[in-house]
């Protein structure tokens, strides 16, 4: 359910639909390793935010311990380093496949719009096959007409990170 518009304001709605499709880009951006274009999906001011296992949904990473707690500065950087042939942990490149499902609108003020889905991420590498499952909250705004993720949280329902160890692509 989409929440009502502030009396006066003439804004039209966001669709599912249109959700979807900027969800479903940033999953092939990521698995075609077109890192420059999907940062280009994220607002000046974004955060990219994954709390460790063991945290409520609703942590805060300035109180609490992240897996990964990037501002639009840090996510651009990940973005270079992974880029590069030194980033040995992702040289030669993970192939990944990014699987979306269970698109939700949660809220939309005209402004920003609140939506949820449930993800799952394959990697594969050096013979290993690795899976991340949880789910995903999106803060999204209209810049230029345009939705655009202001932030983007992934809640891992894994236990830990064995036998992964580490989380060195973008979910």
């Amino acid at each position: 359910m989409n929440a009502a518009l502030p009396e006066g304001r003439a804004a039209a709605a966001t669709t599912r639909a249109e959700v979807e499709d900027l969800l479903f880009t940033e999953a092939e951006l990521l698995d075609t390793w077109q890192l420059n274009e999907w940062l280009a999906l994220y607002t000046e001011d974004c955060t990219y935010l994954v709390p460790s296992t063991d945290l409520p949904k609703d942590a805060n990473p300035d109180r609490s311990l992240f897996y990964i707690a990037d501002d639009a500065t840090r996510l651009k950087e990940r973005v270079v380093r992974l880029m590069k042939k030194t980033a040995h942990s992702e040289w030669p490149r993970s192939r990944t496949r990014h699987l979306v499902a269970n698109v939700r609108i949660l809220a939309d003020d005209g402004d920003e719009v609140v939506a949820g889905a449930a993800f799952i991420t394959a990697r594969m590498k050096n013979g290993s096959n690795d899976q991340f499952i949880g789910s995903l909250r999106y803060r999204l705004r209209r810049i230029d007409g345009e939705l655009r993720i202001a932030e983007k949280r992934i809640t891992l329902d894994l236990e830990n990170l064995r036998p992964h160890g580490r989380i060195s692509i973008l979910l």
